[in-house]
């Protein structure tokens, strides 16, 4: 069996899909990439049981066949091959396979294709289409807060849960969370799914930049996205998402409105002087002053910075943990953020102050404890 095929085309479309392809798998099998050619297509499958990867694209073949390809070796050889075109030649019976260039040739050991699993097929519900944009700014306002406690299964993916007239996505790590709202994306159905991080971590790094419709189905186990010529499925994560609505406090009295490039710029310099474990910094509000400091009483380090803001509530004085503050602020694209809290041991609530008619965003953030209020 042979197909012609550009190198630059095929090496693309491997590295697309090569990040669900793990070292040291649970089944050899899956440290190769599928090939399957019919009707001058190839179509190239990865996959690590939990999540598949599969991508198209023409080729110039007669035959029909499928062969399984050592992905690292693969992809090694067409990253230092030129752009020209090549020849496959795939031994089925042995399982061999030939790359001739135009001036070389290139001998590697497949695996018999029969052992690769089979990729699920999704169906059962109506399709959910999504503008590959909103979807990647879904993914990236929200992946950065999923846990990586494998205990707490649930937590280490992104809730997404289907309404009829909007889609709101969900991550939390126990210290902070984030709800991402698109009111301008109605799935006609009602469903909560929680998608692995991987596979959004893979999704994200494969949506095209143009605007691209993104099609979602799902079942009881699986989530299915496709788009172009590529196609994901992922095992959805079999557990019950904690209560998050309960969690976010209602009343909150005390509300904090400053430039938010400002915050963050005040931040990252205060928190060179916080303590390296637990990266406190202190937030003191007062009138239209905030007193942003820190200090690393191991080292005799300290800092403080004031800043002018609108506030409007009581005088007080919370800590936050600087790396999410940093990560939380550098998320947000508006000009100026609220703060809204209610006192120095609850949760603080970080918003855009200008809302958006066609998204909503709301970050949670736990405080952390000030040694003058133990």
């Amino acid at each position: 069996m042979k197909f012609i095929v550009s190198s630059s085309a095929l090496l693309k479309q491997l590295q697309s899909i090569n990040g669900v392809v793990t070292n040291n798998p649970v089944v050899p099998i899956l440290e190769n990439f599928l090939f399957e050619i019919e009707a001058g297509k190839l179509t190239i499958t990865a996959s690590d049981l939990e999540t598949s990867m599969i991508t198209e694209l023409p080729v110039e073949a007669r035959d029909t066949g499928r062969i399984a390809a050592p992905a690292r070796i693969l992809l090694d050889t067409l990253k230092n091959l030129p752009d020209q075109p090549v020849t496959f030649t795939l031994d089925e019976e042995t399982y061999t396979i030939e790359i001739s260039s135009a001036n070389g040739r290139y001998k590697l050991a497949g695996e018999n294709a029969a052992d690769f699993p089979r990729v699920p097929v999704v169906k059962g519900s109506a399709p959910i289409e999504m503008p590959s944009s909103s979807l990647a700014r879904a993914i990236n306002k929200t992946i950065f807060a999923v846990s990586t406690d494998e205990l707490r299964p649930a937590m280490t993916g992104i809730l997404v849960q289907l309404a009829d007239s909007q889609v709101t996505f969900v991550a939390t790590d126990g210290h902070r969370l984030l709800r991402y709202r698109r009111q301008d994306v109605g799935a006609g159905q009602t469903a909560n799914l929680i998608i692995p991080r991987k596979a959004f971590n893979l999704l994200k790094g494969t949506l095209p930049s143009e605007a691209t419709p993104v099609k979602m189905e799902f079942n009881q186990s699986n989530a299915f996205f496709s788009f172009n010529q590529m196609r994901l499925v992922c095992r959805l994560i079999d557990e019950r998402y904690p209560d998050y609505e309960n969690v976010i406090p209602v009343s909150n009295p005390n509300k904090l409105i400053i430039n938010r490039q400002e915050l963050l710029n005040s931040v990252r310099r205060i928190s060179i002087y916080s303590n390296k474990t637990t990266h406190q910094v202190r937030l003191r509000l007062a009138g239209s002053e905030l007193v942003v400091s820190a200090e690393d009483l191991d080292f005799s380090n300290e800092a403080k910075e004031t800043l002018t803001c609108q506030y409007d509530g009581e005088d007080m004085e919370i800590g936050f943990n600087a790396r999410f503050l940093l990560e939380m602020l550098s998320n947000i694209d508006s000009d100026e953020i609220t703060l809204e809290l209610s006192t120095p041991n609850r949760a603080g609530l970080l918003m855009p102050t200008t809302p958006d008619d066609s998204e909503s965003i709301l970050m949670l953030v736990m405080p952390v404890m000030l040694n003058n209020y133990v």
